[in-house]
């Protein structure tokens, strides 16, 4: 997987993408895929409009709050964690909804990406939002890997399994999730957002003749 900023070792969108694609356009009668992955082997089933991802859960160590995430977040945190990546626990979900984070102090905490997070108010258990300035993504739309921070953690507080998260960001998405041992599950929708044909043009030029012909594939 690969962002604008580099390699990652995890990526949801990708992977719910590409099995999106193999089971609806490669081999329709396909219900679930496996990919061999940085972080493992991973695999997608296909439950009726869902797509069921079984990812890996990230180890969260809780470390002290700072000064320095007060200023990047705008608000302090509650509780600090640390995976792969930075999780901060906000007192509500508003001010997860109306954190405006400075990015380039962002980049200056410990952890890949940085998560905030809060308790659900109404029909979620857990809301958040995704930054990551260190990979040249401002905010990650809905974070796949994130959840495999979120999931375990939400799980240890509310004690329970099964986790419905919501992602606010301005794009915004639903996640059904379950935490099963050192793994996440993670379900969601996908959206056929384009197709379209490549036709590749390959010329070759003869040294002897000087003809160029032209071959399409």
């Amino acid at each position: 997987w690969f962002t604008p900023g580099g390699e990652i070792d995890l990526c949801g969108h990708a992977t719910l993408a590409t099995a999106f694609v193999l089971m609806n356009f490669v081999e329709p009668d396909l219900t679930e895929v496996q990919f061999s992955t940085l972080s493992g082997k991973l695999s997608v089933k296909k439950k009726n409009d869902l797509y069921e991802m079984d990812f890996p859960a990230y180890e969260l160590k809780r470390i002290e709050v700072t000064e320095a995430m007060e200023k990047a977040i705008g608000c302090k945190p509650l509780e600090a964690w640390i995976g792969r990546d930075l999780v901060c626990v906000l007192e509500n979900e508003d001010q997860v909804i109306q954190a405006k984070p400075d990015l380039e102090k962002a980049k200056a905490l410990d952890g890949l990406l940085l998560h905030i997070t809060a308790k659900g108010k109404d029909k979620y258990d857990c809301v958040s939002r995704t930054f990551a300035p260190k990979l040249a993504v401002d905010e990650d739309p809905v974070c796949g890997s994130g959840h495999c921070h979120l999931v375990p953690l939400w799980s240890e507080k509310l004690g329970k399994k099964e986790i419905l998260a919501y992602q606010t960001s301005s794009r915004g998405g639903v996640l059904y999730c379950e935490l099963d041992g050192k793994r996440v599950k993670l379900a969601g929708k996908a959206a056929l957002y384009s197709r379209g044909e490549l036709c590749i043009e390959v010329y070759r030029a003869s040294m002897q003749t000087g003809v160029c012909r032209l071959y399409t594939i």
